[in-house]
């Protein structure tokens, strides 16, 4: 117990945190982006696993991360703007569209990756790279502080600047003023000028840029190949950190921390010996009781109000 509680309250613990926080924060906000427009992307899971595949095959054909990189945006930008056209043009169901976007990318990534590797469990095989990580100047010297905070990858960093760029849409851009007007009253909106269906392909485009950066570092900072289903239900989780942050900026940043504490426990947890089945369900345990005193507020909240 006393060499758990030392892990816990070490800098690596807090590295870790940041580490496995990364790829459930950039989905949050894609999840928060999409969700201030009024339209639900369930998709992200499957944008996420897509755009982790295309990343490792960009930069292993291209022999440059920030090339795969790319790929893996472009890869959420096609995904998202097909999901957008279906549903926002032909009205098809959103959630029935995000559902087939899983299920395809799915089944979908292991056949492409089993056609350029002739293996359906990982592509160790293609000589993929790694996105860089960063020392902080002045930063990587301080004790403590400077190991937790110096030394990640840089879409670790990319993910915080986000949180601050996403923050300055939804308070100072018209853009970001647009999507909320759109996300609390449509018909408003419309008869104010504001175009419902472009403002939110907008945003669920933003919403698959995210999600994409998401599953980038999940294969080329995470660790440095594709593996099959590796997302792990990481867009499931965002889904969860962006409704429990009660659709703001900070509120999905600090509730994708946590979860991100909740991952970390049970990677170190792993090193212990304690079944392995247990230390798997951590996350997804953290998942469903935070949903639970999410909806038990919220049921509070409303019994107020009729009260």
């Amino acid at each position: 117990m006393f060499n758990l509680l030392k892990a816990i309250f070490s800098p690596e613990f807090g590295y870790a945190i940041l580490r496995v926080t990364t790829p459930i924060l950039f989905a949050a906000l894609g999840a928060l982006v999409s969700d201030r427009a009024g339209i639900a992307n369930i998709g992200l899971e499957g944008i996420m696993l897509m755009a982790a595949l295309t990343g490792v095959i960009g930069s292993a054909f291209t022999g440059s991360a920030w090339l795969g990189l790319l790929f893996a945006i472009i890869t959420g930008l096609i995904i998202t703007g097909i999901l957008a056209y279906f549903t926002l043009y032909f009205k098809t169901h959103i959630i029935l569209g995000g559902i087939a976007v899983n299920l395809f990318a799915d089944g979908g990534s292991i056949f492409i990756l089993y056609l350029l590797t002739h293996d359906k469990g990982t592509s160790a095989s293609l000589p993929s790279k790694v996105l860089p990580s960063i020392n902080i100047p002045i930063i990587k010297d301080i004790p403590v502080v400077g190991e937790i905070l110096s030394g990640h990858n840089v879409l670790t960093y990319i993910s915080i600047l986000c949180v601050i760029l996403v923050y300055i849409m939804f308070k100072k851009t018209s853009l970001g003023l647009r999507i909320k007007a759109v996300g609390e009253n449509p018909d408003a909106a419309d008869s104010v000028g504001i175009s419902v269906n472009k403002t939110r392909t907008i945003a669920l485009l933003l919403s698959g840029v995210f999600a994409s950066l998401g599953g980038a570092y999940m294969s080329m900072g995470y660790v440095s190949w594709f593996s099959r289903n590796m997302t792990a239900g990481r867009g499931w989780i965002a889904l969860a950190a962006e409704a429990m942050g009660r659709g703001t900026t900070m509120g999905t940043f600090f509730t994708s921390l946590l979860f991100g504490v909740a991952d970390a426990l049970s990677n170190i947890l792993s090193s212990y010996s304690i079944p392995a089945e247990f230390v798997q369900i951590i996350p997804y345990v953290a998942t469903v009781v935070g949903l639970i005193v999410y909806a038990s507020e919220e049921n509070r909240k409303n019994k107020k109000v009729r009260d």
